[in-house]
This record gives structure tokens, C-alpha cells and sequence, in this order.
């Protein structure tokens, strides 16, 4: 009986954004904006992408992946919180919660992993340039991206499983407008140990790992540009980089400061301040980078939409 007692919480209830009414019609503009112009500009490269022939190349391919999940991770929290500020009804499942934390984890998880093998393939574009359509064939870039959404998945299943296998009692108010793991595990009363100490083994181990593979290639690249002579070649090469970098050191930014915390350290007010900034404004920002740094996206943009209104 006593077991039953602590695991029957069927719903969960998020927090707002904000609790001063006179802002919340403000924020909710705000949010609809960017989560639009998110879906707008990600769905514009994906489209470009596809329409132009010259940018069906590995680096245009992982960046199409890039755009799905920009897509993807906006998706699962923004419409509940924009629900959330026109109904007032703050109510998510368990079962709706669970879903919704597993599709964050596995947006997350997968990015850290696709911007690992980004950095990878500018490696070899710089620093092996001769070998690079060898190296980076269709066949590898497949299984490479094929692999990343792997293993985003297998890392989201075990942290959906173990944080939802806690024993959860009368509170049910998560300190977040989403589900995410340290508010859900902050209203467990059984032992979060296991948890948070499986949580931070793979932000050690695969995190770092995918950040160590990202970190040494950008230190390949610039050893291999600086050594050039050719001042038009170190800046191409460099324009060609700085896109993702800006991604990279936005992406990571953001993600330390969200999940590589421990709960003594966590504050609910910050914490929603950097979700949202993390959740919503990055994949908003991240097409913007890729168009205004490049040409070729910026050429395929124009000649996309031209098709577009001619038909």
C-alpha cells in the first residue's frame, strides 16, 4: 500500500515563464515569433538544401540534419508553453511528460553528436583535402549520421527510464515550463543518486568525448590554416568554419550551463532563463549564421524561392 501511496502521481504541473500577467501577452508575441521564424528558417536551408543540386555535399548534408533537429527540439516545449499562457491550464501527463523529456534529451543528445562529426568532416576538408571524397563518401557520411541519431536516442532511453522509474509523492509542480531532468528528479522522494550520477557519467564520458573530438579537429584546422600562404585560401577556410564554430560555442555554452550542474546547485529562475534561451532562441539564431555567413546557402535560398513563385 505504502508503495502505491508514493508512485500515484498521474499529472504533472509546469511552471510558467513568467507569473506577472501585464507580460505574459508580451511573451507570448515574442515566443510565437521566434519559434515561427525557427520553423521558418530551418525549414528555408532544409528546402534549399534539397532544391539545389551543388549543396548535396557532406557538410550540406549534415547541415540539413543540423536543421531537423532545430526543428525537432523547439517543437516538443514551445507549443505546451504557449498552450500554457493562453489557456492558464499548466497541466502535462506522466505519460506526456515522459514523451516530452525523452524527445528533449534525444534533440539534445544527437546535436552534441552531429556537431562532433561536423567538426570531423571540416577536418578533413581542410587538413586532408585531396582524400576528402574518399574519406567522406555517401556510404560513411550515412552511417556517421545514422550513428549520431543512434545514440541520441540510446542516451535519451536511459535517462527517460531511470529518472521515470523514481518514486514520485504528493508534489507535482515542476520548477520549469518543460519537462527536463533536474526539476522532474528535484520532485522524486525516493534516491536520485543513481540518477544524477548516471547523469553526469555521460556528460563526462560522451560529452566530453564528442567535445574532445570537436575540440582537437578545430586544432588540426587552425594549425593547418595559419600554415598557409595564400591569405584568399586561410580566409576561405576560415569563412568556411566560422559558421559552425559559432553553432559549436553556442550549442555548448548553453548546454553546460543547463545539465552540467549539479540539483545543489540549481536555480529555478536562472535555469529557465538559459532553457529558454537554449530551447527556443538557438535554434532560431543557428539558419541565420549558416545564411548570412555563406554563399552558397544564400545563392540556393534565392534560387529556391524564384522556383517556388514560378510554379
Amino acid at each position: 500500500m505504502e508503495k502505491d501511496n508514493v508512485t500515484s502521481v498521474e499529472d504533472f504541473y509546469l511552471t510558467e515563464l513568467s507569473d506577472l500577467p501585464e507580460v505574459r501577452i508580451s511573451l507570448f508575441v515574442m515566443i510565437l515569433l521566434i519559434y515561427l521564424i525557427s520553423l521558418a528558417g530551418n525549414g528555408a536551408i532544409l528546402l534549399a538544401i534539397v532544391a539545389d543540386d551543388h549543396l548535396h555535399t557532406p557538410m550540406y548534408f549534415f547541415l540539413s540534419n543540423l536543421s531537423l533537429l532545430d526543428i525537432l527540439g523547439p517543437t516538443v516545449t514551445v507549443p505546451k508553453m504557449l498552450q500554457i499562457f493562453l489557456s492558464e491550464n499548466k497541466r502535462i501527463s506522466f505519460m506526456g511528460c515522459m514523451i516530452q523529456l525523452f524527445f528533449l534529451i534525444d534533440a539534445v543528445g544527437t546535436e552534441i553528436f552531429l556537431l562532433a562529426v561536423m567538426a570531423y568532416d571540416r577536418y578533413v576538408a581542410i587538413c586532408r583535402p585531396l582524400h576528402y571524397t574518399s574519406i567522406m563518401s555517401k556510404q560513411v557520411c550515412t552511417k556517421l549520421t545514422a550513428w549520431t541519431w543512434l545514440l541520441g536516442f540510446i542516451n535519451s532511453m536511459v535517462h527517460t527510464s531511470l529518472t521515470f522509474s523514481l518514486s514520485f509523492c504528493g508534489l507535482n509542480k515542476i520548477n520549469q515550463y518543460y519537462c527536463d531532468l533536474q526539476p522532474v528528479m528535484a520532485l522524486s522522494c525516493s534516491s536520485t543518486f543513481v540518477s544524477e550520477l548516471v547523469r553526469l557519467l555521460v556528460a563526462s564520458v560522451i560529452g566530453c568525448g564528442a567535445f574532445l573530438i570537436t575540440l582537437i579537429s578545430y586544432i588540426y584546422i587552425l594549425s593547418t590554416i595559419l600554415r598557409m600562404h595564400s591569405v584568399e585560401g586561410r580566409h576561405k577556410a576560415f569563412s568556411t568554419c566560422g559558421s559552425h564554430l559559432t553553432v559549436v560555442c553556442l550549442f555548448y555554452g548553453a548546454t553546460i550551463a543547463t545539465y552540467a550542474r549539479s540539483n545543489s546547485s540549481y536555480s529555478h529562475k536562472q535555469d529557465r532563463i538559459i532553457s529558454l534561451l537554449y530551447g527556443v532562441v538557438t535554434p532560431m539564431l543557428n539558419p541565420m549564421i549558416y545564411s548570412l555567413r555563406n554563399k552558397e546557402v544564400k545563392r540556393a535560398l534565392v534560387k529556391a524561392f524564384r522556383l517556388k513563385k514560378f510554379y
